[in-house]
């Protein structure tokens, strides 16, 4: 009997003792809000999941166009972090005072192609382009997204800006000028090597040609911390797992470069 009254006191200690270990790690953990360039989705989201798991964080993201991401953050958007599909934009942020100067890091090299889902459609040179058997072509509207700007400096460097400017189907991003391809309103389309690796760096059915990296301005992506996100535990510790062999290995797996 009496050890039964002088287990209580200590098992009550414990759970208390327990139950305040839960509270300091809900204190600690913590959400960051995240705008992510649509040609970076399906990494991210692996990435978040991972990220949350090592650290207890959470990762909010929010998925569209570079240029769209830069107005609505000097509008005043909640963003924190920002994850870009060029190194321009977040530079021009730190100029502008809306990110932290030497916060700014390049997390992937991206890579543009010509794609469709139909088999044996796109060649592996891109002549599809020349033959000019299609009625529309897919590519993210320049002014919003660097792959579209990519897209139409290739045209471009081929000569064919002219020629096909009148089947150019203009989407508001990169995720958008793909499901335009897979809707079939256009029958091929400029989208990121990344679109259309799956997880396990396996591929998406269709054909694809790798557009030569000459032939367009390298697609450095950059990260950069906003001004919203300064003093956040949880956003310095993204824009570090970003650059962890763990996040460089997912990063990889996507057909980016470094």
């Amino acid at each position: 009997m009496q050890r039964s009254c002088t287990l209580k006191p200590l098992l009550s200690r414990l759970g208390l003792a327990l139950a305040l270990a839960g509270l300091s790690l809900v204190a600690q953990a913590d959400e960051v809000s995240v705008a992510v360039a649509a040609n970076f989705t399906a990494p991210m989201q692996k990435i978040a999941a991972d990220f949350e798991k090592a650290t207890g964080h959470k990762a909010q993201l929010v998925f569209g166009s570079t240029g769209k991401f830069y107005s609505q953050i000097k509008a005043g958007a909640p963003f924190q972090l920002l994850l870009a599909a060029d190194d321009e934009t977040p530079a021009r942020l730190v100029k502008e005072g809306d990110g932290l100067a030497a916060s700014q890091f390049t997390y992937a090299v991206g890579k543009l192609i010509l794609w469709s889902p139909k088999p044996g459609y796109v060649d592996d040179k891109g002549e599809v382009l020349k033959a000019g058997k299609f009625e529309h072509l897919s590519l993210a509207n320049p002014k919003l997204a660097p792959y579209g700007l990519a897209a139409t400096e290739a045209l471009k460097a081929l000569g064919l800006s002219d020629g096909l400017q009148s089947r150019i189907v203009m989407a508001e991003n990169i995720t958008q000028a793909q499901q335009y391809v897979v809707s079939g309103n256009a029958e091929l389309g400029f989208i990121a090597f990344s679109q259309i690796h799956k997880e396990g760096g396996k591929l998406m059915d269709g054909s694809y040609w790798l557009v030569p990296s000459q032939l367009y301005s390298p697609i450095r992506q950059d990260a950069v911390i906003l001004a919203k996100g300064k003093g956040s535990a949880a956003t310095e510790a993204l824009a570090q797992y970003l650059k962890s062999d763990a996040a460089k290995t997912i990063i990889k797996s996507y057909g980016y470069s470094f």
